[in-house]
């Protein structure tokens, strides 16, 4: 990190919101009987560092409630963009997209714990009416593509970054991927287009942890050496422990305007801050309290990481 006399500082805030995200996912496991806490497990650091460290957004006077859903963002008045917890878009500025559209509780976690979205507003997380839906689309806080069939995100990311070049921006992209989605031919293709077009603007964030919905990944479809297949791409690559907060703002901030997009390898654990669902692994997609012991291991977990967050 470049701001040594104040790295100490920065990196004990941020991992009190990496906690916080943790520990409100959690919560919202408990409160409603399920939810995809694996995901937030693994990229609470990397969303934490992304919204207290690395992202240029606009300031918000004051966080946002989450209205009720009125219809897809149109012309019609409908549900607004989910894009504005964001903040207005500039020539300067960042945008972030999301890929994972199964990562939406992380988001609303984080957004909620950086001021950006209403304290309290995840109670309504997945119930009738709500836009804090448990698969985020472009109505959802923090979601500006609708990514509910994977893979899709980069491929918009990479149109996004031309245009901007195109305009004179001097703002980057960045986009959240899943490295489940490294199995999706269309991601691929992003990868290649992005290469081709030379956008060093662009910046990809990759959860390595390991797993998906039908068990782990090198076991599904294995998608290693993943730094090497982006290197044969032509893309600058960053690997690190996603939960090393200096090493994934590092893996940023020293990046050279050399005509490369940059992705970073964030390999991290589902299971951090909770070692008792190790257990479980691979079979972590979608959890929930199964039994007595179950919750009384998610409460101690939770308590523990709420002070952790404090």
């Amino acid at each position: 990190m470049t701001d040594t006399t104040t790295a100490a500082d920065w990196r004990v805030e941020t991992h009190r919101v990496a906690q916080r995200i943790r520990a409100r996912v959690l919560e919202i496991t408990l409160l409603k009987d399920g939810c995809y806490l694996s995901q937030a497990l693994s990229s609470a650091d990397v969303l934490a560092a992304l919204y207290t460290r690395i992202l240029k957004l606009a300031p918000l006077e004051q966080p946002l409630d989450s209205p009720a859903f009125a219809g897809v963002p149109g012309a019609a008045d409908a549900s607004p963009s989910g894009g504005r917890f964001h903040g207005e878009h500039g020539p300067d500025l960042d945008r972030f997209l999301i890929s994972p559209a199964h990562y939406a509780v992380a988001i609303y976690a984080a957004l909620e714990s950086v001021g950006r979205l209403q304290d309290g507003a995840l109670e309504s997380f997945n119930t009738d009416g709500s836009t804090l839906e448990m698969i985020g689309a472009e109505h959802s806080p923090g979601f500006e593509l609708t990514t509910g069939s994977f893979g899709q995100a980069l491929s918009q990311s990479g149109g996004i970054a031309f245009a901007r070049r195109l305009k004179g921006d001097t703002g980057r992209t960045m986009v959240f991927v899943s490295d489940g989605e490294l199995e999706e031919g269309q991601t691929w293709e992003g990868v290649q287009a992005a290469a081709f077009y030379k956008l060093d603007r662009l910046v990809m964030f990759v959860d390595v942890n390991g797993q998906q919905v039908d068990g782990w990944t090198k076991d599904v479809m294995n998608i290693e050496p993943i730094n090497s297949r982006f290197e044969a791409f032509g893309w600058d690559v960053a690997t690190v422990d996603g939960h090393d907060l200096e090493a994934i703002v590092d893996a940023v901030e020293t990046k050279e305007a050399d005509g490369r997009p940059l992705v970073v390898l964030l390999y991290t654990d589902s299971a951090k801050g909770m070692p008792y669902l190790n257990a479980r692994k691979p079979h972590l997609h979608y959890v929930r309290a199964k039994t007595e012991e179950d919750r009384r291991e998610f409460e101690a977990a939770l308590a523990r990481l709420q002070e952790e967050s404090r």
